[in-house]
C-alpha cells in the first residue's frame, strides 16, 4: 500500500493521519473484543496511513500479525478462512451475548443485522488467488 502519492493539503494529512491512528487502535481493541471487525480497522488504518505517514504505513505492512493481511487484500481483495472463520465466531458471540443480556429493542437488533450483513460481505471475498486454467 506504499507507493501512491501522498495528500498535498497538510490539513488533510493531518485527517488521514487521525484516521490511521484511530482506526489501528479500535482494530487493536477488537483482536480481543467480540463484535469489533478488526480486519476492516486495519485496512481502514492502512489505507489512510498511506495517505499520511510513510512511517506508519511500512510498520503495518512489515508487522507479523497485520502485514499477511494486508498483503492478502492488496493482491486480490483475500481475505483467510481463519480469519473469516475469527470473524464468525466472535459476530455470533457478540449476538448472542446482546441477546441474553441487554433488553431486545430495535438497536439490539439493528446490530445484528449489521453483523449478519458485514458476515455476508466477508464470505463473499475469495480465500486465495483464483488458479488460471
Amino acid at each position: 500500500m506504499t507507493g501512491k502519492p501522498q495528500s498535498t493539503s497538510k490539513i488533510a494529512q493531518i485527517l488521514f493521519g487521525l484516521l490511521a491512528y484511530v482506526s489501528l487502535g479500535i482494530g487493536l481493541v477488537a483482536i480481543v473484543i467480540p463484535g469489533l471487525p478488526t480486519t476492516e480497522f486495519i485496512l481502514l488504518a492502512a489505507w489512510a496511513a498511506t495517505k499520511s505517514s510513510p512511517r506508519l504505513s511500512a510498520w503495518l505492512e512489515n508487522h507479523r500479525l497485520f502485514g499477511p493481511i494486508l498483503s492478502n487484500w492488496r493482491n486480490g481483495k483475500i481475505i483467510a478462512r481463519r480469519a473469516k472463520v475469527s470473524a464468525t465466531v466472535s459476530m455470533l458471540l457478540c449476538a448472542i451475548l446482546m441477546l441474553v443480556m441487554l433488553d431486545h429493542g430495535w438497536p439490539i437488533y439493528l446490530a445484528i443485522a449489521g453483523m449478519g450483513l458485514g458476515n455476508l460481505w466477508i464470505w463473499s471475498r475469495p480465500e486465495r488467488l483464483a488458479q488460471p486454467v
